[in-house]
């Protein structure tokens, strides 16, 4: 069995029973790093368990090892580094595995940054796209250039290292459209939590007083 375990963006208070009940019980939990599942568990009270690393430079092998110990009976986890599986990290690869493998796997749901932004956003999400992490190089300008006419909603992630690149693209490539509403999250559920609302007309001068720590999520409103 394999189970898809979400865990807290943050605040640990955000883990759920099921999800405590899940790591407890299993064999091993395979992670992005195991440094970080080590501690989420010293952290939640957990038992110590066998921590498979699985990454994005992990070769086709982890992964047929991972398979042959879920044929073998093992009941494992898989988890990120902060939140929920498969999104914008390498779990899918080990998901779509185990499915054309026809071996159980089963869901514990919870929390997701971009899920949090959005339903703290105020926008319209009742149909929104989701792009992960911006291209950092191919492809970039012509993405941007896209949501000029974007009439969904749109949340992706953006590393403190690019935010304020990215936030100074937005404002020139969406100039001719100052109302368009932006919202910016950032450490969410976290101590320093911090969500503002701003417009494309006010973003450079809102830049210029952003705490540039953390991991952020934007949502922008789409061209209506």
């Amino acid at each position: 069995m394999l189970s898809i375990v979400s865990t807290p963006i943050g605040n640990l208070g955000d883990i759920t029973l099921r999800a405590l009940e899940t790591l407890k019980k299993c064999d091993g939990i395979v992670c992005e790093d195991t440094r970080v599942a080590g501690h989420l568990l010293q952290l939640l009270s957990l038992p110590k368990k066998q921590l498979i690393s699985l990454h994005g430079y992990s070769g086709s092998g982890k992964v047929d090892h991972i398979l042959r110990s879920l044929e073998a009976g093992q009941h494992l986890c898989l988890v990120s580094d902060a939140g929920t599986p498969c999104i914008s990290d390498p779990g899918y690869a080990l998901v779509s595995k185990v499915r054309e493998a026809n071996l159980p796997l089963e869901v514990i749901p919870g929390p997701s940054a971009f899920l949090a932004a959005l339903s703290a956003s105020g926008l319209p999400i009742h149909t929104f796209s989701y792009l992960g992490f911006l291209p950092i190089k191919k492809g970039r300008q012509t993405l941007l250039k896209s949501l000029i006419s974007e009439e969904k909603t749109i949340v992706f992630y953006e590393s403190p290292h690019r935010i304020l690149k990215t936030l100074s693209e937005f404002a020139h490539i969406l100039a001719d459209q100052p109302t368009r509403r932006i919202v910016i999250a950032r450490e969410l559920t976290k101590l320093h939590e911090e969500i503002i609302a701003t417009t494309i007309g006010e973003l450079e001068e809102m830049a210029k007083k952003l705490t540039v720590k953390g991991e952020f999520v934007l949502v922008l409103e789409g061209n209506s």
